[in-house]
């Protein structure tokens, strides 16, 4: 058997690589029902049988640049370690959230947080396999994360809630952006360190104070 040129699989990976580039741009400015593959094999610089090779289709490209998207915004491979590291609970958090702070409030938003933020806002099919395949698993390594600072099990539904508490404000930063109106677009004029360590403390706030709720409920 012939193997291919290693310098044709790299060619491959690059053309790959710039169709999702080109596609990610054109999906977070116009959105996925507005851009055809013709616009982004034109942006790519490629034939639109290199899309269809690549990905199969429009579907099947949409749904790799979502998960290109999560993937940048949150690694599973770097939540892994964070979590799996030696280092105390509260500083993974710490380091979590001050992670997700930054990618919010870079300027200028890269097109990975524009075209999250259009699927959250105007959901299409795509967003159930987005929430299987990339959100769930990494939404069970924060739980389990959260579990080792309260010490209530990582199934336990109070731990569920604790992850939508403090997850959220930083959800709230990713979709809605710098130039959402009202007291959003006042936190992105303050310092990331700044709004970092505020929802650090009130996350630790509010997990200390279920943390006691529940350790007072077992012992009753």
């Amino acid at each position: 058997m012939i193997k291919p040129a290693r310098g044709l699989r790299s060619d491959g990976e690059a053309t790959k690589t710039r169709i999702l580039e080109a596609a990610g741009e054109l999906f977070a400015e116009t959105g996925y029902a507005e851009t055809s593959n013709k616009d982004i094999a034109a942006r790519a610089q490629v034939d639109l049988a290199s899309i269809n090779y690549h990905f199969g289709n429009h579907s099947g490209l949409y749904q790799a640049v979502l998960a290109a998207a999560h993937g940048q915004l949150l690694g599973m491979a770097d939540l892994q370690q964070l979590v799996g590291s030696e280092s105390p609970p509260e500083s993974k958090l710490r380091v979590l959230i001050e992670q997700l702070v930054a990618q919010a409030m870079q300027e200028p938003q890269a097109w990975q947080l524009r075209v999250l933020a259009r699927e959250v806002l105007a959901p299409s099919s795509h967003l159930q396999v987005l929430f299987q395949d990339e959100a769930l698993p990494k939404m069970l390594l924060v739980k389990r994360l959260l579990s080792e600072i309260t010490g209530i099990p990582a199934e336990d539904p109070a731990v569920t809630r604790c992850l939508m508490n403090v997850i959220t404000p930083c959800l709230m930063l990713l979709v809605g952006g710098r130039t959402f109106p009202g007291p959003l677009k006042e936190v992105f004029q303050m310092p990331p360190q700044m709004v970092a360590d505020h929802l650090f403390h009130f996350a630790m706030g509010g997990l200390g104070a279920i943390a006691r709720e529940y350790a007072e409920r077992a012992r009753a």
